[in-house]
């Protein structure tokens, strides 16, 4: 499975490596914005997106709107600082699989992929 790790953080995405199942990790890439995401899904690097929603450039509610639009087939799970019932609401409406609170950690993530059946 190729999986994208999409923050501006590089300490964020460190995290999200560090808490991916090993079964995760063998292709693994890193985006720092939206339009990173969008380049990796037109070049077909993408089946599992961890994505943050506070980007500069392209932020993550305009990625899963992109992605939407295109109709993608790629498994997306947000991890987001922000955790208000209508932020989790509009991601799952633009079509994200899960939602996962920061600071992530390998439970809270071992337990999204579980729910949505990647693992």
């Amino acid at each position: 499975m190729k999986v994208l790790i999409a923050d501006d953080s590089s300490m964020s995405r460190k995290m999200v490596l560090r808490a991916l199942p090993e079964s995760l990790t063998e292709d693994v890439r890193q985006a720092c914005n939206g339009s990173e995401v969008m380049e990796a899904y037109h070049a077909g690097l993408v089946d599992l997106l961890f994505l943050d929603l506070t980007m500069p450039v392209m932020d993550g509610f305009q990625t899963l709107e992109a992605l939407k639009r295109e109709d993608a087939n790629v498994v997306i799970v947000v991890i987001s600082a922000d955790i208000q019932p209508l932020a989790r609401q509009r991601v799952v409406d633009l079509g994200a699989a899960a939602f996962v609170a920061k600071p992530v950690t390998a439970e809270a993530l071992l337990n999204a992929l579980h729910f949505i059946g990647v693992l």
